[in-house]
């Protein structure tokens, strides 16, 4: 009878080999952790090394533990748009909108866009033909719900908003490396003068800082746009010269966002000299209108009145009516258009100027001050509610008591006039406030018999 066949080395060699592959598997297992490792290491350190370049340390921003409000840049963001990625969709959005509709039509960048005046100089360039492309950081100064409507509103009319700093200098560039630019309408700036004594970093980053990025981005440019940007009222400081005129001095500013202002024009000074950008500055006063801002005193108002809240109005110390020469936005749109329509072409090319450039400044106001107390008595009248006023002393906070625009000179450059007095303007404001905020009240049914009652005097008339 044959013997057993010896299996004995058959299973020591499967046993050496299955322990060759769990060696080879622990192996591999180890190398792929290892690599794997390395490469969540690496990208940890690209990401921190972006963060701190896009977020300087807070302590630099923020002095005092002042609220930061400024809008936190998303570097995410601007790596993606400003790595020259931004892709085809958003590129052709970009093109799209700002490319003009008429005949020699111009190519605007409207930095601000989602604001007050720069939604509306927006539309009225879309609406005449002109290509528009917004750009605004959307902060959170005061709601950004409401900028967020505004941009609804421009989308809705074909005008496109890139959301983003004035400071993020890559995603500047790429916008230019896109579209040729003839003009930019430079709005964008940390507005209010008492919230300067907060946080004055904002207004730093965002009225100096920003503007001379911008600045540096168009004089590289080629060819250069020509610029029309907002200055303002405030740089008039404590001149006690009424009206206020472009030849009177603004070197005594009254607070940070009118020095911040007052640089800026200094600056355009500047760039206007050594590089050849053609320049306008607008000074604007107390503009109001439909899609205003919150901050503003007449929308406050108007709010206050309708909720029953007390409203502090102010006296000069020696108990005087503080006065302003409101001005309606539609007034204001019509200057803007007119400066950059009289606007002539920048001389300089890559960075270089070959000859003398453009360099305005004008004041666009309604040329007729207005006390606040007026004010006060068309808004009980249109909203039909007695205010509880409360009179208080003006504090030192750098507002001025009394504000008086001489347009002379806008007016022989490019025809500036307005034409709207408050009584009218702040009607189209309280219809468009209680619209808006769905204030389907006595306030509505009071304006149309106001208005009915208006028609038929003019028709019996």
């Amino acid at each position: 009878m044959a013997s057993p066949p010896d299996t004995s080395k058959t299973i020591k060699l499967e046993r050496y080999n299955s322990y060759l592959r769990r060696v080879n598997s622990t192996k591999l297992l180890n190398a792929s952790s290892k690599l794997l490792f390395r490469a969540t290491l690496l990208v940890a350190l690209v990401l921190i090394f972006f963060f701190t370049i896009n977020y300087p340390p807070l302590s630099d921003h923020m002095g005092g533990g002042a609220h930061h409000v400024h809008t936190t840049h998303n570097f995410l963001s601007s790596a993606f748009y400003g790595g020259g990625v931004g892709g085809t969709a958003w590129e052709k959005q970009v093109r799209h909108s700002s490319t003009p509709k008429r005949p020699n039509g111009m190519s605007v960048l409207v930095t601000g866009a989602a604001g007050f005046v720069g939604t509306h100089c927006s539309l009225a360039l879309k609406k005449r033909g002109d290509g528009v492309l917004g750009l605004d950081n959307f902060n959170s100064y005061y709601d950004p719900s409401l900028k967020r409507a505004r941009q609804a509103l421009l989308k809705r009319h074909e005008v496109f908003v890139v959301e983003g700093d004035l400071n993020d200098e890559p995603l500047l560039t790429k916008l230019f490396d896109v579209v040729p630019f003839t003009h930019i309408l430079h709005l964008a700036a940390q507005a209010g003068v008492r919230y300067a004594m907060q946080n004055p970093q904002s207004y730093v980053s965002s009225n100096i800082a920003g503007f001379v990025n911008l600045l540096e981005v168009a004089k590289r440019a080629n060819p250069q746009p020509s610029i029309v940007w907002a200055s303002s009222s405030s740089v008039y400081g404590l001149n006690t010269e009424n009206p206020f005129s472009e030849l009177h001095r603004t070197d005594q500013p009254a607070s940070l966002y009118a020095a911040t202002k007052k640089a800026g024009e200094e600056i355009a000074h500047t760039y206007n000299h050594i590089y050849g950008l053609a320049l306008t500055g607008l000074r604007f006063f107390t503009v109001y209108g439909p899609w205003g801002r919150p901050d503003m005193a007449y929308f406050f108002f108007t709010k206050d009145i309708l909720q029953g809240k007390p409203i502090d109005v102010y006296k000069t110390v020696d108990d005087k009516e503080v006065a302003r020469d409101f001005t309606y936005i539609d007034d204001v749109v019509k200057g803007c258009l007119g400066a950059l329509d009289t606007a002539e072409k920048s001389t300089g090319s890559g960075g270089k100027k070959k000859g003398p450039a453009q360099l305005r400044i004008y004041n666009l106001g309604n040329t007729s001050p207005v006390p606040v107390g007026k004010l006060v008595s068309i808004l009980e009248g249109l909203l039909g509610t007695k205010a509880k006023k409360h009179v208080i002393k003006m504090p030192r906070n750098g507002d001025v008591p009394y504000t008086h625009a001489n347009v002379s000179l806008a007016y022989k450059d490019f025809g500036y006039k307005p034409t709207t007095d408050l009584a009218s303007g702040l009607r189209k404001f309280v219809k468009w406030y209680v619209s808006y905020y769905g204030i389907d009240t006595r306030v509505k049914r009071e304006m149309d018999i106001n208005k009915k009652s208006s028609q038929q005097t003019e028709e019996s008339g």
